[in-house]
C-alpha cells in the first residue's frame, strides 16, 4: 500500500469551519515632533556629506588636470643638445614605491633611480634625428650603478659619435663611476676646483664571528661549493684563502677593463691610470693641492673653468636657448615622450622581461624578484599573438633556490608550450646574474653576458642561527620532552643536535648537484665538468664565456638585435613587459611624476639621526640580508660578493 504525503489518511470528511476573521493591517506610529527633527538632520548631513565627497573628487581631478597641463613636456626646439642627467643608481627596473609615499616624496627621492634603457633609448633616437646636435653628459647627479650598465650606456653613446655629432661631458666634480662615463665623451669639462676622484676597486667587508660570540648567538652553516662564501661574515673574523683569490680575480678584471677605457678613449699610455692614483700624494703636491690643475695635466679632462664660464662654453658651442641664459636642451623625458607617440612600425614584438633583485618566493614588488610575479609574467607573454621573442634580462645575485627553480621550470614550461607559435628565448646578464641568477639562465636558449658582468657562484649554503647560549646570560633556560629525536630540534632557544645538522647538509648538497646537473644540461657537458668550475666560485662575463658557462658577449641591445635576426624580424618593437598597475597606483603615479608634497621642515628635522643610521647600513647590511631569507627548505643559490662594480 502506498501512502500520498500530500493527503490526510482518514478518508472521513473534515467538518466544516468559520474562516478566521482577517484582521486589519497594523497602523504606523505617527513619528513624534524629535523623531522628525533627527530625521530632517540626517537627511542634512547625508546630503552635505555627498556634496563634500563630490567636492573632494572633483578636486583631485582638478588638482591632477592642472598638473598634467602645467608639466605636459614642451615642444622641442628645432635645435638642441639632449641632455642626459642621470640622477642616483643606474638600474634596469626601478624598484617599487607605493603611491602615497611616491607623491609625498621631494624631487631628490624621485630621482634616487635612473632606467638605463630609457637613456638607451634616447641616444639611440638622438643619433638619427637632424635636430640633435649635441649630446650633454651632466654627472653631477650620478651615483654610480656599476660599471656593466655605464657600458651599456657607453656602447649607445660610441654608436652616437658615428653620426658626426659631439658628446660633451660636464660636472663640477667627478666621482670615480661619473668620470668613467664621462670617458665616452669626446669632451670632459670640469670646474677650477673642483675634484677628480680615482682610487681603483676594492672588496672589504665586516666580520661578525666575535660580535656574535660575545652576544652568544650560533650560527649553523652548511654548504656546497669551497668558494661559496656568504656565511664567512657570520663565521670568520677575516676573509678566507679562497674568498680572497677568486675575489682578487674578478675585482682585477673589472679594473683592468676601467683603466683600458680611460687610457683608449683619453690617448693615454698603458698604466697611466695606476700610476695617477698610486702616485697621488706625489703628483698632488706638484700643482699644490690643485686637483683640477692635476687632471688637466694628466690628460683626464679638457678644461677647468669656472661654473659660468662652463655655461658660456656650452651655449658657444651649441647655442642659446629660449632664456637666453642656459644652451639649447631638451631632456630625456621630454625627447622621449615626443618619440614614443609616433605610430608603431610592426605589430611584432620583442619582449623583455626584467628580473632584478633578491630572488624570494611568492609576489614581490619591483626591485625583488617574485617567483609567483615572473610566472605571471611569462604567462602574460605567452597568451600574446604579436610577440615573436623573449629576452629575460637577470640582474640578480641570487637568492631562494625554490623560486629559482619555479622561474626556470616556467620557463621551460613556457618553451614547451608554445607549438607553432615557437620563438627563441635568450637570457641578457646584466650586471651581476649569479647563483640563482645563473640557475634562472639555464632555461634559455643562448645566455649572453658583459664582459663585467659577475656570473656563476654555482654553490649552495644553508643557515640557521640559534640563541641558547644568549638567553642563558639573562637567565632563561630551555626544556621538556618530545615523540622523536628530530622534535624540537629546529628552535632558536635550543643547541642543534648532530643529526639535524646532517638532515640539513644532505639537503644542501642535494640541492649542489641538482644545481650542477642542470647547468651541465643547459651548456652541454658532464656534470664532472661544470662541478670543476662550480664551488661557488665567480667568474666575470668574460672569463665565463672562455669556460663555457656563457655563449656571447654583449649588451641588451646586442641581445635583442641578435634575437631579431634569429626570429627573422625586420620591423618590430621592443616591449617591456611589466605588472599592470591598479587604476589607483596609476592615477597617484600620474601625479606623483607631475609634483611632489613637501613635507614640513620640522619632521624632516626630527629624521637627523635617522639619516645617522643610514651610515651604518653597510655594517647591518649581512643582517638584514639574512631577515630576507625565505625559502621553504632554508637553502639558498645567493652570491654575496655579486656587487656591481
Amino acid at each position: 500500500m502506498s501512502v500520498n504525503y500530500y493527503e490526510p489518511q482518514n478518508s472521513s470528511p473534515a467538518p466544516a469551519t468559520r474562516p478566521a476573521p482577517v484582521s486589519p493591517p497594523p497602523t504606523p506610529d505617527k513619528p513624534g515632533p524629535f523623531r522628525l527633527f533627527f530625521s530632517a538632520i540626517g537627511k542634512i548631513l547625508n546630503v552635505i556629506r555627498i556634496i563634500f565627497k563630490s567636492i573632494f573628487y572633483l578636486f583631485l581631478i582638478m588638482i591632477f588636470l592642472s598638473f598634467i597641463g602645467a608639466n605636459a613636456p614642451k615642444p622641442l626646439p628645432e635645435k638642441f643638445a639632449l641632455t642626459l642627467a642621470p640622477s642616483g643608481i643606474l638600474v634596469d627596473q626601478k624598484t617599487y614605491v607605493d603611491p602615497l609615499s611616491l607623491m609625498m616624496a621631494d624631487e631628490n627621492q624621485k630621482e634616487s633611480e635612473t632606467l638605463v634603457r630609457d637613456l638607451v633609448e634616447a641616444i639611440q633616437y638622438a643619433a638619427n634625428d637632424t635636430r640633435v646636435t649635441h649630446i650633454v653628459l651632466q654627472l653631477s647627479r650620478l651615483q654610480g650603478g656599476g660599471i656593466s650598465k655605464m657600458n651599456d650606456i657607453g656602447q649607445a653613446l660610441t654608436e652616437f659619435k658615428k653620426s658626426g655629432k659631439k658628446i660633451i661631458a660636464v660636472s663640477e666634480n667627478y666621482s670615480q663611476d661619473q668620470y668613467y662615463l664621462a670617458t665616452f665623451a669626446d669632451e670632459i669639462l670640469m670646474h677650477e676646483m673642483g675634484a677628480l676622484e680615482l682610487t681603483g676597486f676594492a672588496r672589504y667587508m665586516n666580520y661578525y664571528k666575535s660580535a656574535l660570540d660575545s652576544l652568544g648567538i650560533n650560527i649553523h652553516a652548511f654548504r656546497s661549493g669551497k668558494y661559496k662564501d656568504f656565511l664567512e661574515p657570520y663565521l670568520r673574523d677575516n676573509m678566507s684563502d679562497e674568498s680572497r683569490e677568486h675575489n682578487s680575480e674578478w675585482i682585477n678584471q673589472l679594473w683592468a677593463q676601467f683603466t683600458q677605457q680611460v687610457e683608449t678613449s683619453r690617448q693615454l699610455s698603458a698604466g697611466s691610470v695606476n700610476d695617477f692614483i698610486n702616485n697621488m700624494d706625489a703628483h698632488i703636491l706638484l700643482v699644490s693641492g690643485n686637483s683640477a690643475k692635476l687632471a688637466l695635466e694628466k690628460k683626464l679632462v679638457d678644461q677647468a673653468l669656472p661654473r659660468q664660464g662652463l655655461e658660456n662654453y656650452l651655449q658657444t658651442a651649441i647655442g642659446k636657448g629660449q632664456d637666453k641664459q642656459t644652451y639649447a636642451s631638451a631632456s630625456v623625458k621630454d625627447y622621449l615622450f615626443h618619440q614614443r607617440a609616433k605610430p608603431k612600425l610592426s605589430n611584432n614584438k620583442v619582449a623583455v622581461i626584467v628580473a632584478s633583485g633578491n630572488i624570494v618566493d611568492g609576489y614581490q614588488p619591483e626591485g625583488t624578484i617574485g617567483g609567483e610575479n615572473m610566472v605571471e609574467l611569462l604567462r602574460q607573454v605567452r597568451d600574446d599573438k604579436d610577440i615573436k621573442a623573449l629576452v629575460i634580462r637577470i640582474d640578480s645575485g641570487g637568492g631562494s633556490a625554490f623560486a629559482s627553480e619555479i622561474i626556470r621550470s616556467e620557463i621551460m614550461s613556457l618553451r614547451e608550450q608554445m607549438g607553432e607559435k615557437k620563438y627563441p628565448v635568450y637570457m641578457s646578464m646584466g650586471s651581476v646574474a649569479a647563483s640563482g641568477g645563473y640557475w634562472m639562465a639555464t632555461a634559455g636558449d643562448q645566455i649572453w653576458a658583459q664582459p663585467t658582468t659577475i656570473t656563476g657562484s654555482i654553490g649552495v649554503f644553508g643557515a640557521f642561527p640559534t640563541l641558547e647560549n644568549s638567553l642563558k646570560k639573562i637567565g632563561i633556560n630551555t626544556d621538556g620532552v618530545g615523540t622523536t629525536e628530530l622534535a624540537g630540534d629546529m628552535r632558536l632557544d635550543r643547541p642543534l643536535s648532530e643529526k639535524a645538522s646532517k638532515v640539513i647538509q644532505a639537503g644542501v648538497d642535494n640541492i649542489y648537484q641538482r644545481f650542477v646537473h642542470l647547468v651541465a644540461d643547459s651548456r652541454k657537458q658532464t656534470p664532472e665538468q661544470i662541478d670543476a668550475i662550480a664551488q661557488g666560485h665567480v667568474w666575470t662575463g668574460s672569463t665565463a664565456k672562455e669556460i663555457g658557462l656563457v655563449d656571447h658577449l654583449g649588451s641588451l641591445q646586442d641581445v635583442i638585435d641578435a634575437i631579431a635576426k634569429d626570429a627573422d624580424l625586420k620591423d618590430y618593437t621592443v616591449e617591456f613587459v611589466q605588472r599592470t598597475l591598479s587604476p589607483k597606483e596609476e592615477f597617484f603615479r600620474s601625479l606623483s611624476e607631475s609634483t611632489s608634497i613637501p613635507a614640513p621642515t620640522h619632521l624632516l628635522n626630527n629624521f637627523s639621526s635617522l639619516q645617522l643610521l643610514n651610515q651604518f647600513q653597510p655594517l647591518t647590511k649581512p643582517l638584514q640580508d639574512i631577515q630576507q631569507m625565505q625559502d621553504p627548505q632554508g637553502v639558498y643559490v645567493k652570491c654575496f660578493e655579486c656587487v656591481g662594480l
